[in-house]
C-alpha cells in the first residue's frame, strides 16, 4: 500500500472535519440533548408529584365522603328521633285533649240527669199534689198537704 499525499491529505481533512464538529457543531448538539434530557427528567418528576397528588386528593375525597356520610347519618338519626319525639307529643297531646273531652262529656251527663231528676221531681210533686189534693180535697187543707208532699219530694 503506497503512502502518497492524498491519503495525508484525507487525514488531514478527516482531522480538520473532526475538530470543526467537536468545536462547533457537538456542542449544541451536546446542550440541545441535555436541555431534552432535563425537559424529560421534569416531565417524569412533575409526573410523580401529579400522581402524588392526585392520590392524596383521592385519599382526601374520600375521607371527605366518609365525613358527610357520617353527617348524613347523624342528621337522618336526628331527624328520626325528632320526628318520633314529635308523634309522642302529638299522641299525649291527643290522649290529653280526648281525656278532658271525656271528662267535659260526663260532667255535662251528670248536669243534665240531675236536672232531669229535680225535673222529674216536681213533676212527681205536681202529680201527687193534685192527685192527693183530688182524693183529699175535703178532708186535708190544701196548705198541710204541700208542706207534706214537699217534705216527701226533699225525702226522695
Amino acid at each position: 500500500m503506497d503512502i502518497n499525499a492524498t491519503l495525508f491529505g484525507q487525514m488531514i481533512a478527516f482531522a480538520l472535519f473532526v475538530w470543526f464538529t467537536m468545536k462547533f457543531v457537538w456542542p449544541p448538539i451536546s446542550e440541545a440533548m441535555r436541555d431534552r434530557q432535563q425537559k424529560i427528567a421534569d416531565g417524569l418528576a412533575a409526573a410523580e408529584r401529579g400522581q402524588q397528588d392526585l392520590d392524596l386528593a383521592q385519599e382526601r375525597a374520600s375521607e371527605i365522603l366518609r365525613e358527610a356520610r357520617q353527617q348524613a347519618a347523624e342528621i337522618m338519626e336526628k331527624a328520626n328521633k325528632r320526628g318520633n319525639e314529635l308523634v309522642e307529643e302529638a299522641k299525649t297531646a291527643a290522649r290529653e285533649e280526648g281525656e278532658r273531652q271525656i271528662a267535659a262529656a260526663q260532667a255535662k251527663i251528670e248536669q243534665e240527669l240531675n236536672e232531669a231528676k229535680a225535673e222529674l221531681r216536681e213533676q212527681l210533686v205536681t202529680l201527687a199534689i193534685t192527685g192527693a189534693t183530688k182524693v183529699l180535697e175535703r178532708e186535708i187543707s190544701a196548705e198541710a198537704h204541700n208542706d207534706m208532699l214537699n217534705e216527701l219530694a226533699k225525702q226522695l
